[in-house]
């Protein structure tokens, strides 16, 4: 049993995901950082000076002036400026990733089509490449 784990272990798709996932989740704090560190904060201020992961809706009817004490108070929270974040997040890696697809797929190479049938020089119809003489005007081929 263990031979066999590491046999499916070692092969190259499951060794291709291993580390795909890894640089996924790297990748994945490096665009939260960009998106809460540097975009939102300049967007906040074109906005008006607006916190985006401060911004949220009190559902217990008690006022807060943050999120955090929201949360200290153990308070129920609608916290959508910390899901528009996440939003923005999700659009920057979902546009990375399609980058990255559409440059692979444009270097992938699309296997030579092998003609199957061929045109008969008498009749105009499509014959097998292997054809000796026309299905359809009985006419011999070269």
């Amino acid at each position: 049993m263990l031979k066999e784990f590491k046999e499916f272990a070692m092969r190259g798709n499951v060794l291709d995901m291993a580390i795909g996932i890894i640089i996924g989740a790297a990748f994945g704090k490096i665009v939260s950082s960009f998106v809460n560190d540097l975009l939102m904060p300049p967007v906040g201020l074109l906005l008006g000076k607006v916190d985006f992961s401060n911004l949220f809706v009190n559902l217990s009817g008690q006022s807060y002036d943050s999120l955090a004490a929201a949360k200290a108070a153990g308070a129920a929270t609608l916290n959508y400026g910390l899901f528009l974040n996440s939003v923005i997040d999700f659009v920057i890696v979902a546009f990375a990733i399609f980058l990255l697809i559409r440059q692979v797929n444009r270097f992938k190479r699309e296997p030579e089509k092998v003609p199957t049938t061929k045109e008969c020089p008498y009749c105009c119809s499509e014959i097998p490449i292997k054809a000796v003489r026309c299905a359809h005007c009985t006419a011999e081929l070269k």
